[in-house]
């Protein structure tokens, strides 16, 4: 009878154990890392953050209606994609860069699927601009990160050359 309750007592210091060195731990990009407002960093999204602060295709799925108080700039990426990863300095340093003029959001079409669909996304990396008036463009590859910037500054923050 010792024996089985000894026995009773490790599973539960097991249990116990194995149960709360997860406790307090936050994966990369799941929904409560998203919620989190960085300061001159990329935010991750999901779908709920997606259509709250960018565009709900559900409510209007035949007119782009963007949702955002700034312009915005979407990565979408996966993170065993190459050139996903050689741009991935690019959007940190935009992020911060640009920090009070647009947003830098990223997406990884591995979790959150319905999106990349939604989006059309074939091949990574791909991002998505989106201005405060008119339509998004896309852009698909890898680009240097002067033609990037290039493009930040036309389009979503209307600069003439």
């Amino acid at each position: 009878m010792k024996r089985i309750f000894n026995l009773s007592l490790i599973f539960a210091v097991i249990i116990m154990v194995s149960c709360g060195s997860s406790i307090g731990k936050k994966k990369e990009g799941s929904s409560t890392a998203t919620t989190e407002t960085a300061t001159g960093k990329p935010i991750h999204l999901d779908k709920q953050m997606f259509m709250a602060k960018v565009f709900d295709y559900e409510k209007s799925p035949d007119k782009w209606i963007y949702k955002g108080d700034k312009p915005c700039l979407i990565d979408f990426y996966a993170d065993w994609c190459g050139p996903c990863k050689m741009i991935a300095p690019y959007m940190e340093d935009f992020a911060s860069t640009y920090n009070n003029q647009i947003y830098v959001y990223k997406i990884n079409v591995d979790e959150q699927k319905e999106l990349a669909s939604y989006f059309g996304i074939q091949s990574i990396p791909a991002i998505l601009l989106c201005p405060m008036k008119g339509q998004p463009q896309m852009i698909t590859g890898a680009l240097p990160k002067d033609e990037f910037a290039k493009r930040i500054e036309t389009i979503l923050l209307e600069k003439k050359n």
